[in-house]
């Protein structure tokens, strides 16, 4: 099949930056059976088209994105034919393969995920916080023939605003993020705790950081090593400064996958505090690592919660602190926590949700390509 795949970003040329793990993992599968064209509307600047890992990707540059999409995806579509379209979030990429799935009259897969579903308007996050982007939302929802969500938690919001979608979560890849069994820790030394996320208003840093500074009031010898680019100027560094906690907590900035394992696989318990997540994907890696989450119920944290993860309020640092702490002290349940998060990731990994992905393309593969099937050429170089 010849498959149109519209993201935001996330498929940066070096494969290490810029880039979101996951869905490098599921193109590089699903190139392996299709004919694989990923529409990119926010990796570069300037137009341009290359390989990557084994599909083609079509970056379409500077504004007006959509149109130039629309514009790539059916110039592509008039060399040699697309099967169906597939969108990961639903504003603006979604937006973009329904228009482009009822001109050239092919069927949708939709991925909603991010703040697709989601309305916080406190700090200006989600779809479905204005009139507008609820409007987008509808016309994704719209031209999409399958819908699907990466959590059960977010299969129901799905449906509590009337979506009929199904969990497919875009797992670990197993090839580049080795499993490895849960390590019992000392406990004579420091705990090594680990956050990985961007440094952003919905990643909720400052719940973080108070937790960290209950959990130094309470007595626990601990460092904190948070990964993730910073987006508000250091403003996260100067609340650590002003808690007490600069002696205590590293940051990191970004990096790449080669050089976040050694954080991870030195780390006693990743903390999360997002104010909201449809995954999350650190939560898998941490997992497949053999290291357990304490974090806010958003997410996979929701659907794991309390027997392979445990799940606080949303900005209570007190509660973060108090299980977080509950867990260091009792290292039995740690490495049980720990073993029923990786037996989850491992279930469903890289390769079971490229299956997954591939079955609903043949649910939704016109009926005219079951007669010819194409024979996917060799990527471009």
């Amino acid at each position: 099949m010849k498959v149109a795949l519209v993201v935001p970003g996330g498929v940066d040329r070096s494969a290490t930056h810029r880039v979101i793990p996951c869905l490098l993992a599921l193109l590089e599968r699903l190139a392996r059976q299709h004919e694989l064209h990923v529409f990119a509307l926010r990796q570069e600047p300037r137009p341009s088209r290359f390989p990557l890992l084994g599909a083609t990707v079509h970056n379409l540059g500077a504004r007006p994105r959509r149109l130039r999409a629309l514009a790539a995806i059916g110039a592509e579509h008039r060399r040699a034919p697309f099967d169906l379209l597939h969108a990961v979030w639903a504003v603006p990429p979604g937006v973009v393969a329904a228009a482009a799935g009822r001109v050239l009259r092919r069927p949708v897969l939709l991925h909603l995920t991010g703040g697709d579903l989601s309305a916080l308007p406190e700090i200006g996050f989600g779809a479905c916080r204005s009139w507008r982007g609820r409007l987008w939302l509808r016309a994704a929802l719209a031209g999409a023939a399958r819908v699907t969500v990466p959590s059960e938690e977010m299969r129901r919001l799905a449906q509590r605003r009337g979506i009929a979608a199904e969990r497919l979560p875009f797992g670990v890849s197993l090839a580049g993020w080795p499993p490895r069994a849960p390590r019992p820790r000392d406990p004579l030394a420091p705990a090594r705790l680990l956050h990985v996320a961007s440094l952003n208003r919905v990643k909720d840093q400052p719940t973080l950081l108070r937790a960290a500074r209950h959990l130094l009031d309470a007595g626990l010898a601990f460092r904190l090593d948070v990964v993730g680019e910073d987006t508000l100027g250091g403003e996260v560094q100067r609340l650590a400064a002003s808690l007490g906690l600069s002696a205590l907590v590293e940051f990191h900035g970004f990096l790449p996958q080669a050089r976040l394992r050694p954080l991870m696989e030195r780390a006693d318990a990743l903390l999360l505090a997002s104010r909201h997540e449809a995954d999350p994907i650190v939560l898998l890696e941490a997992a497949v690592a053999g290291v357990p989450t304490v974090g806010t119920r958003v997410g996979h944290l929701c659907d794991w919660a309390p027997d392979a993860a445990l799940a606080v309020p949303v900005g209570d640092a007190r509660a973060l602190a108090r299980e977080a702490a509950a867990l260091l002290a009792d290292e039995e349940r740690r490495l049980r926590l720990a073993r029923s998060a990786q037996a989850r990731a491992l279930r469903e990994d890289a390769d079971w949700s490229a299956h997954r992905v591939a079955q609903l393309y043949r649910c939704l593969q016109p009926p005219s390509a079951h007669a010819a099937p194409q024979t996917r050429p060799a990527p471009e170089r």
